[in-house]
């Protein structure tokens, strides 16, 4: 397919359905059909992905465009450059449609923290696409485009990705440059992937994935290499941690799960049982690291800076507790102020418990891979909630992001992947399977994904919202 015709099948999807979802921020037409026209004049290919247009999260620079992280206090910012990720793919033939919508800041787990409204999901406009990613994944699974970026930090890119019904991954830490994405937590973030499948995904890393200098964190390690596909799963040990067991997940999810490893294992896979009971901490865990990072990032948006300034008594500190005070959402607010309480003299014990807890897990995870090859579970324990029902329960909400977590703490990498749909409510929704690897086993990870998902098919079922278009 031509750019040109790629591009504005993309847009007449975006014009048919975006008022109902959401997804989206803010659409380049001019400048996605500029480049498109550029493309198709092109003698050859750039890339593998050539012509395909896709869409990025708000916290991803985008030189000139507006770059907000969905939140007020960055009314107006545009960046003077473009995140290496964006760069790279711009490189390979890639077309930078549209900003998506996300949790400000990437604080949550719903799509409900936008300081521009939730997303809502295409399988049921009632319900949360998840988050932070929300934008992308409903985007994705809207049809709008065959892939977008979003960021993981604690599963923000895998969790939306499993209610959506598409296929999200979480790289290793610094296997994607980090340079250009507005920090959350620094030593929790990744840049994400989301996409129509694993296969779109792995084309996606081929191209963004690689050392890049501008970036302290970045692996030093050259574009990820994909291994062949695979027909089968045999030689492959995947554990089974009981602690993420499918008893932790509502009834369908439960189901679904059950019957994703028991294809798995007629793949050819021995399923292996295995134990990690200091995960059972790592929720509280991330809670308290995220934090603390989080105060410390957002302390530059204070109107002097970064940021918009607020009119008040004339005073500095008078016009930064202003500008903060009316600029930051209810979210981002109380994660600052858990953070800062958390790091202050009477606080800083607690995180430096959780620091040693983390260390803990983070071994203990390492360690079973000296045992089998991958993870496997739930992405997240339940299906799509509705919207509204649990804000103000932050217990609640955590709880989405339950199974996700581990893999962040530890810098693994990870896949969300369709495996079926279940019914809740009369309303079929869908339901995703984890898949984790050992550190820099990025390749081994999709690959085993990309086996489960030819043998399922489970990702070509579509949202009832988008099945009568084209």
């Amino acid at each position: 397919m031509k750019a040109r015709a790629a591009v504005e099948g993309a847009l007449a999807r975006i014009e048919a359905l975006e008022a109902e979802i959401g997804a989206l921020l803010d659409v380049d037409e001019e400048g996605a059909r500029t480049l498109a026209d550029k493309l198709d004049r092109e003698p050859a290919p750039r890339g593998p992905l050539h012509g395909v247009p896709f869409a990025l999260k708000a916290n991803l620079c985008w030189r000139g465009h507006l770059t907000g992280a969905a939140s007020r206090i960055l009314d107006g910012y545009r960046p003077p450059y473009s995140a290496t990720a964006i760069e790279r793919l711009i490189a390979a033939g890639a077309i930078p449609l549209a900003i998506t919508n996300m949790d400000e800041f990437a604080f949550g787990s719903s799509g409900e923290n936008s300081s521009f409204g939730a997303t809502r999901n295409p399988w049921d406009l009632s319900r949360t696409a998840g988050g932070s990613s929300s934008g992308s994944a409903a985007a994705v699974a809207a049809g709008f485009v065959p892939f977008a970026l979003g960021s993981d930090t604690g599963g923000s890119a895998r969790q939306p990705a499993a209610l959506c019904g598409v296929s999200g991954f979480k790289p290793s830490y610094g296997r994607i440059s980090r340079r250009g994405l507005i920090a959350f937590a620094p030593s929790l973030d990744t840049v994400g992937v989301l996409g129509d499948s694993i296969e779109r995904i792995e084309q996606v890393l081929a191209c963004v994935s690689g050392h890049d200098e501008r970036d302290a964190t970045s692996l030093a390690l050259p574009p990820l290499a994909l291994e062949a596909p695979r027909e089968h799963l045999r030689g492959l040990r995947i554990g089974v941690p009981k602690e993420w067991d499918a008893e932790l997940c509502d009834q369908g999810a439960r189901d679904r799960i059950r019957a994703a490893l028991e294809a798995m294992h007629a793949l050819g896979a021995e399923l292996v049982s295995v134990s990690l009971p200091l995960t059972l901490h790592a929720n509280a865990t991330y809670q308290v690291v995220s934090a603390c990072e989080a105060a410390s990032q957002l302390a530059r948006y204070d109107g002097v800076r970064y940021g918009s300034r607020e009119s008040c008594d004339g005073t500095l500190q008078g016009m930064i507790a202003q500008t903060r005070g009316s600029s930051f959402g209810p979210e981002s607010r109380r994660r600052i102020l858990l953070g800062t309480a958390l790091t202050s003299d009477e606080g800083s014990p607690s995180y430096e418990h959780a620091a040693r807890v983390r260390r803990r897990i983070v071994d203990e995870l390492r360690a079973i891979f000296e045992r089998v090859d991958l993870l496997a579970s739930a992405t997240a324990p339940e299906v799509a909630f509705r919207l509204g029902e649990r804000s103000g329960d932050s217990a609640r909400m955590h709880h989405s992001d339950l199974l996700a977590v581990p893999a962040s703490l530890a810098g693994l990498p990870a896949a969300s992947v369709p495996c079926g749909t279940c019914t809740t409510d009369g309303v079929e929704l869908p339901v995703g399977l984890q898949l984790c690897g050992a550190p820099r086993a990025d390749a081994r990870v999709l690959s085993t994904a990309r086996c489960f998902q030819a043998a399922t098919r489970h990702h070509l079922a579509r949202a009832p919202l988008t099945g009568a278009l084209p």
